[in-house]
Formats: C-alpha cells, sequence, structure tokens
C-alpha cells in the first residue's frame, strides 16, 4: 500500500453535516438576495492575469505575493482568482450588463485562492459570498448594501458578536494631495519602515496605515488622517451614509485606519468585524470603488460591494449559533427492512414508489439481519422503519415502526403511500 495522500495545506474537504451547514448558509444567502433584488452571477475560477493587476493593484500583497498564476501555451498568463469584485467587473464590462437596468445588482458565491500561511480563519482556498451594486453614486445604495450584509447576521444570529467599523477613504481628487502629506510624514523614517510599506509609500502611501507590523505601526503615532484632506463631495457622502445608517438603526463606528486592502477603493470603506476571530477579526469587507469599472476597460460607472469570506463565518457561527450546526435536514423519512429475496425487491420497488412522493429513503443493500438493520435505521435518524419479513410478504403488509415512540403497527401494501 502506497503512502497516504492528503488535500494540499490551506484547503479543506466538506462533507457530511458540514456539507448541510453550507447548504443552509447559501440557501439563506439566495432567499436575502432575492428580497433585496440582486441576481446571481457565476464567474470562471480564473482569469487573465491582467484583470487582477489592474484591478486589485500590483502594488497589494493579494497580487505581490498571494496569486496563483497558470502559464498556458505561449504568452497567455491566468490568476486563480484571489478575490470575487474583479471577475464580475470584467463579465459586467464584457457583457454589456450596464445597458440593462441600472444598478445593476449582482451577488456571487465562489472559490478563491491566495497562496499565504494557512491559519485559522484564513485557507489557500477559500469561499465568498459578494454582493456589486452598479451605476448609482448615491450613498443611498451604499447604505442599502450595508443593510444587506446587516440583515445577513441577524437571520444567522451572529450579529450580536460583529461590530460595524467605516471610514471614507475619499477619491482621487482629495486622496492626492493626502498621499503627498503621507510622503512628508515619513521623511527620515523610510529606513524603519518594513519593505513593503516602502513600496506602499511610493505607490498607494494609504496602505501603509494597514500593515499588521509592529515596527510599522509604531510610526504612526501622530500621522495624518483622511479625514482631515477629503473633499467637500466626500465628506458629504459620508455624512448622508451616516445619517442613512442612523435611520436604518445600524451601529457603526468610525474607524480612520480602514483603508482595505485593495487598490480601488475610494469614498466609503467598511468592515465587520468580530473579537472572536483572534487576529482574522474581518468577517466581510468592502466599499465603494467608483473608479474600477473605467480601469478595466469599461465607462465609467459607480459602484459598491463588499465580499464575505464564508469559513470565516462558519467560524463564527460555532460560536455564536451552535444550533445551527444541528440539523434534522440529514434524516431519513423511510428506512425499509427486506429480510430474503423476494423481500429485496418489493422494497426495491417502493423504495422509488416512495422517493417519487417526494420522501427521503434507504433500504438494505448490505445483506444485514434485521437486528443489524434496525441498528443502522437508529444510526441514519430514521424517522419511520417498513419491515419486511416472511410474514409481511404473505400477507401483504409492513410492520411499520415509528422510530421515536417505539410503536408498531401493520400496514397493508396498498394503503403505505397514503399512510406515510
Amino acid at each position: 500500500m502506497g503512502n497516504k495522500i492528503f488535500a494540499p495545506k490551506g484547503t479543506k474537504d466538506i462533507y457530511g453535516k458540514d456539507v448541510i451547514l453550507w447548504e443552509k448558509i447559501e440557501s439563506e444567502i439566495k432567499k436575502l438576495c432575492k428580497k433585496f433584488d440582486f441576481k446571481q452571477i457565476r464567474t470562471p475560477m480564473f482569469e487573465y492575469l491582467s484583470v487582477f493587476d489592474r484591478s486589485v493593484g500590483e502594488s497589494t500583497d493579494i497580487v505581490s505575493k498571494e496569486m496563483y498564476t497558470l502559464n498556458h501555451r505561449g504568452d497567455e498568463v491566468f490568476a486563480l482568482k484571489p478575490e470575487g469584485t474583479s471577475s464580475v467587473m470584467r463579465a459586467f464590462i464584457e457583457h454589456g450588463l450596464g445597458n440593462e437596468i441600472t444598478p445593476a445588482k449582482l451577488f456571487y458565491i465562489t472559490p478563491c485562492f491566495r497562496s499565504e500561511r494557512p491559519q485559522k480563519g484564513r485557507q489557500r482556498q477559500f469561499h465568498q459570498f459578494g454582493v456589486e451594486a452598479l451605476g448609482s453614486v448615491s450613498p443611498m445604495i451604499d447604505a442599502q448594501v450595508i443593510l444587506l450584509a446587516h440583515t445577513f447576521f441577524k437571520i444567522l444570529k451572529v450579529d450580536k458578536a460583529i461590530k460595524l467599523k467605516l471610514n471614507s477613504v475619499g477619491c482621487p481628487k482629495c486622496r492626492s494631495e493626502y498621499y503627498d502629506v503621507l510622503r512628508e510624514f515619513f521623511i527620515g523614517k523610510e529606513d524603519k519602515l518594513c519593505e513593503d510599506c516602502k513600496i506602499r509609500l511610493e505607490k498607494n502611501p494609504m496602505r501603509m496605515l494597514d500593515c499588521k507590523r509592529e515596527s510599522c505601526k509604531a510610526l504612526m503615532e501622530g500621522v495624518p488622517l483622511m479625514k482631515e484632506y477629503l473633499c467637500k463631495d466626500c465628506k458629504a457622502h459620508q455624512e448622508k451614509l451616516l445619517n442613512y445608517l442612523d435611520i436604518l438603526d445600524i451601529k457603526y463606528e468610525i474607524d480612520y485606519k480602514i483603508v482595505r486592502g485593495l487598490d480601488y477603493y475610494t469614498q466609503t470603506a467598511f468592515e465587520f468585524v468580530s473579537d472572536l476571530l483572534g487576529a482574522q477579526g474581518t468577517v466581510c469587507g468592502g466599499g465603494r470603488y467608483n473608479s474600477l469599472v473605467e480601469m478595466l476597460g469599461g465607462k465609467e460607472t459607480a459602484g459598491i460591494g463588499f465580499g464575505m469570506g464564508i469559513e470565516r463565518l462558519i467560524l463564527l457561527i460555532e460560536q455564536e449559533n451552535p444550533n445551527l450546526l444541528n440539523s434534522d435536514d440529514d434524516n431519513i423519512d423511510v428506512y425499509i427492512a427486506p429480510l430474503g429475496e423476494k423481500a429485496k425487491e418489493t422494497a426495491l420497488k417502493y423504495l422509488k414508489i416512495l422517493i417519487e412522493k417526494g420522501l427521503s429513503v434507504q433500504t438494505d443493500c448490505m445483506d444485514k439481519s434485521l437486528k443489524a438493520q434496525m441498528k443502522y435505521a437508529n444510526k441514519i435518524n430514521a424517522k419511520k422503519v417498513l419491515i419486511l419479513g416472511d410474514d409481511e410478504m404473505e400477507n401483504g403488509y409492513f410492520t411499520v415502526r415509528d422510530m421515536e415512540t417505539k410503536e408498531q403497527e401493520q400496514i397493508k401494501f396498498e394503503d403505505i403511500i397514503k399512510y406515510v
């Protein structure tokens, strides 16, 4: 026998009861998005590398360090999808979705891939639920997107463990001035910056505020904040959004250090975070990206959206709402316990009939004794067992055992469908 094989590090098999939980979450996503009139979109798991170079930003950790790239027959270079938004934007442009109803409201559930050190709440293959609303510059749509995420957390009963943090990262106009101020602030401190922040200082100095290294955090004391440099339009946008959130009774905290890890954000940036997840506390992150469609070659189109990590969400559910993990969705309605070849034929016939009537049904295919079959039926949480022995076959009835009450009764073959 050869060496045992394992799933690649940073990936996880989803099976058994886990699948039921995933299906529940995905079902709730679809129901909620229908209520908010978001339509599903499914994009490929890989794109041309340029889709992410141009949108996420070459200076980001995702593009510079974490993307899985694929060389394909010559000069074509693809990348496994590291996040969902850029692919949706590419599809939005390619299929002219901006020519239909606006705002275009789309949602996705997709696997994503990042080559990083696996840890709790961070995998190399993970899954994102995301929404994108394109075509509106109004803070009204910002509020609705945030409300959708907030409502989802309430549905899953994890909202009490989550805080909403908000910031405005400005627009290219006011951010240009802010970048100059930041570069001036760090004059003489360049040598103390980590290698990543040295690059960020040149390309996108605002992202230095998001650095997780303690040495860089120490240098941030007294750093000027974007709020002091917001232009009139960006200030008005944020004030209106905060007013809408107050009307919706969504509590929030202004956090001027939130800049998000991607280069395409403008104005609104937000995160839903939890203290229960340790270092990987962000469950959902998003914001406005008014220049992203244009960056990818489309017409200037305002947009806002978020991405939510499903694996992190499940970690939160395990702590805050473990009852969601306990499901009777995998219970079997009927187990047919045949004894003998003729009984097996009858069992197979009724297996088909009952399944066609919408029930979940199993029968023996291991030649087990009646005792072993009853034990198995109990293990799979069968609600009722239809016993087919010699007497039952001879007289044309099932002995029906209710597995909860342990009561038994005899039901004629022709009456079993109505009874069950």
